[in-house]
């Protein structure tokens, strides 16, 4: 991230802050939102400490104090864009946001904390806190609309903005400018998508619409192989048990393995699919989305919906090339910087899971290999990636500390369970009932920790 972008996300937390003299002072701009950033949480958490030490302790306030404020109009659960019943309103952003605030006009809003097992589950309307609205407030909205509106949007003030959330309608133009596959430039857009859409759809007739006899050995178990997960792909979303759905993601996945032999196809790279056919899905679908009907889409319409998942797809996976090559050394890697960094932070649960004999691989590879999908409600995964994808080349290193605020949302209760219940316990976290507030949690936290760890030369040696 460079100081441009911290300043922009420390504006957008409604901080400010005087620069530091001294060629050994952090960046103003960085000190800026660390600073806000913590404000932010403490006024969240009230008292309880983080993981490492970190004291936090804040007079009760209310959250609207720490963000932009938004008119009441603005109050609607974000959840239920997804699974809500009624209707869709996906042009209708001013509307799409956390919280039910008419019903607590006047009083300060129910501070959260840190979301534990060991906790009474709150109500939804404590849980649903106006942090998650930051996305939607009219404000980010303006600028977001004044960047996109620009004949060349400038990608570095787009990912500033990205990075706190994108607001629903505009996501399918904003992913696209943030991974490169549609061009800065307006004028050039439309030629350059057309051409990758027509370029998907011949590599899908040279490639997937072919006769077995076609195929050598390794492409049809490969073939095989991908036709077994796609109808294990996000089982709990009955969308996407439709078979037309699983069609869509088998030539996708099929044809971006076949043109990347490097890695060909790994299990997991399925659910990498599924936040891009969601989002461009919705440019075209209305309403809530287990009742939607990709068969009234015409064919033409559904090839440049995987042309645009296959092309975001590639651009993604980029950046991450040896996560999914032969024995997916880059995953393994993340996995010992994640230990590591748990260790720094937070000594006793390291000490105690080392002591139970239990390795991060067996747990973390999967949070890695899937981009922590699986281990969230699906209807947040679309607002972590607005954050991966404004991460850009350096999602990979973010990861790392995501992965470790994640975990140590839970630092109390493992620290008193032993082995078999940790293996237990990681494999299945009770991360149903999660809202936007404690995603937006985890991501604060991962970037404090980063501003405090990073710039430490002996930290997470490669």
């Amino acid at each position: 991230m460079t100081n441009s972008g911290d300043e922009e996300r420390s504006r957008e937390a409604g901080g400010g802050g005087s620069s530091s003299e001294g060629g050994d002072s952090p960046s103003p701009n960085l000190e800026w939102r660390f600073n806000q950033t913590l404000r932010n949480v403490q006024g969240l958490l009230k008292g309880r400490s983080f993981p490492g030490k970190v004291l936090v302790t804040r007079k009760s306030e209310t959250m609207n104090e720490s963000i932009s404020p938004r008119p009441p109009e603005h109050e609607r659960s974000y959840e239920e864009n997804y699974f809500r019943k009624g209707e869709h309103e996906p042009h209708s952003f001013e509307k799409e946001s956390l919280g039910s605030g008419s019903s607590r006009s006047g009083s300060s809003p129910s501070i959260a904390r840190v979301p534990s097992v060991n906790n009474e589950v709150a109500s939804p309307d404590t849980q649903r806190s106006s942090f998650g609205a930051r996305a939607t407030d009219s404000a980010r909205v303006t600028k977001f609309t004044k960047e996109m509106s620009k004949p060349a949007v400038i990608l570095e003030k787009l990912r500033e903005l990205a990075w706190s959330g994108v607001p629903p309608y505009m996501r399918p133009q904003v992913w696209r400018l943030l991974l490169g596959y549609a061009p800065p430039n307006s004028d050039r857009r439309q030629g350059v998508l057309s051409r990758k859409r027509l370029e998907y759809l011949d590599s899908v007739a040279q490639f997937y619409d072919i006769p077995d006899t076609e195929r050598s050995d390794d492409e049809i178990t490969m073939l095989r192989q991908i036709a077994v997960d796609c109808p294990r792909t996000v089982p709990d979303v009955t969308f996407f048990q439709n078979e037309q759905v699983q069609k869509s993601l088998e030539r996708i996945l099929y044809t971006w393995a076949i043109r990347h032999p490097a890695s060909g196809y790994v299990q997991g790279i399925n659910d990498l699919v599924t936040p891009f056919l969601i989002v461009f899905l919705e440019e075209h679908l209305e309403g809530n989305m287990e009742s939607w009907n990709i068969s009234q889409l015409s064919p033409q319409t559904i090839s440049n919906i995987e042309a645009d998942c296959y092309w975001c797809l590639s651009k993604l996976l980029d950046g991450m090339q040896d996560h999914y090559t032969f024995a997916q050394p880059g995953i393994q890697r993340l996995v010992f910087k994640l230990k590591e960094l748990v260790r720094r932070i937070d000594e006793p649960v390291s000490r105690h899971m080392e002591e139970q004999g239990l390795e991060f691989l067996q747990f973390a590879f999967r949070w890695f290999n899937c981009l922590l999908i699986r281990e969230i409600p699906f209807h947040l995964v679309t607002r972590l990636w607005d954050t991966y994808l404004a991460e850009g080349d350096s999602l990979p290193e973010f990861l790392v500390y995501i992965s470790a605020s994640f975990l140590l949302t839970w630092s109390d209760k493992l620290q008193k369970l032993e082995f078999q219940e940790m293996v237990m316990f990681l494999q299945h976290l009770p991360t149903q009932i999660w809202t936007h507030h404690e995603l937006e949690m985890v991501l604060s936290r991962a970037f404090m920790w980063h501003a405090m760890f990073n710039s430490s030369p002996s930290h997470l040696a490669n």
